[in-house]
């Protein structure tokens, strides 16, 4: 294995650890490809990332011309624009984006929703429904039935080739033609610009990552999140998925996550709060020695693909 070598690295992270940067694989100078990537503080972290970065030096993905020209490139101004340069942003972690490749395409008998063509919702942010809860017609219920079902059965397609080595823009091939395939509409895809048409978010990202060229590592988390327009409505279903040998911290993190969703959906029935789902999820959360993202929080479905209730995850909203 080639040593890190010393160069100008001022100013840029580990790509392991997220510590100032120190030196850089040759190689990948070599190559001219993204310096974010190629920086290391440490030997030690070099080393131990070889297995999975040597990979960029021959992954006709990470940003030479050829790939450019046909579509692979990193993601700007929250989906409206592209750049073969890796965009700046206070990282919190060791992950980066990787390039995205061209907007995949939908058969034009498939039934879409509104921002199928230009990105923008029409109906949904002026719609009354997102401050009155509807109460569904058995029709919708109907029509709700089979959409979740063809966003379940897409889930598991999706979790079926999820292995070390596969991309997450393979996930969201495989989530798109599945969902074609049964008729539906990946209710994501240009969804407020939102390029893909599943999210798929590795390890310490919290919701709405963006599938890439990024290699599925031994030991990382990914959850899968799937949404399908089909009939008129929409299902909305995630689920976390362990890659390769996963680590007894993360392990926990999943296990009791899932506990949390299921003692929440046993304590729904009419005559309950919404309030007391995100406090029994935030006691168990706590119980176990995690804590509970606030940035987000569930929401109804049907005719629209975000609408009233909204369901914190946490006590005391």
């Amino acid at each position: 294995m080639a040593g890190g070598s010393e160069s100008d690295a001022v100013g840029l992270s580990c790509a392991r650890c997220a510590k100032p940067a120190h030196l850089q694989c040759p190689k990948c100078v070599q190559l001219k490809l993204p310096r974010e990537a190629a920086s290391f503080c440490s030997q030690d972290c070099f080393k131990a990332s070889w297995t999975s970065h040597k990979s960029l030096h021959s992954n006709p993905i990470s940003g030479n011309s050829t790939q450019q020209d046909s579509g692979w490139l990193y993601c700007l101004r929250e989906g409206r624009a592209r750049t073969p340069t890796l965009p700046h942003f206070d990282w919190t972690g060791p992950l980066r984006p990787y390039p995205i490749s061209q907007k995949r395409t939908v058969p034009t008998h498939i039934q879409q929703p509104d921002w199928a063509i230009d990105g923008i919702p029409k109906i949904e942010p002026n719609s009354d429904l997102q401050y009155v809860v509807e109460i569904k017609t058995p029709d919708q219920i109907e029509r709700m039935r089979e959409t979740c079902l063809i966003a379940r059965e897409v889930l598991d397609a999706a979790a079926r080739i999820i292995q070390p080595g596969i991309t997450t823009d393979e996930i969201d091939v495989v989530v798109h033609e599945a969902t074609i395939a049964a008729g539906g509409y990946p209710s994501p895809l240009n969804y407020n610009f939102f390029p893909k048409s599943c999210c798929t978010s590795v390890n310490e990202i919290i919701c709405h990552g963006i599938p890439d060229a990024r290699k599925l590592q031994d030991g990382d988390i990914v959850n899968v999140d799937v949404s399908v327009y089909y009939k008129g409505v929409h299902a909305d279903l995630n689920e976390t998925f362990f890659v390769g040998n996963v680590d007894e911290a993360c392990k926990r993190l999943v296990q009791h996550t899932y506990e949390c969703l299921g003692i929440a959906i046993a304590a729904v029935k009419p005559g309950v709060r919404f309030r007391e789902i995100g406090e029994i999820i935030s006691r168990h959360a706590s119980m176990s020695g995690l804590s509970v993202a606030r940035s987000y929080c569930g929401h109804g479905i049907g005719e629209l693909f975000h609408c009233a209730p909204n369901i914190p995850h946490y006590a005391k909203p």
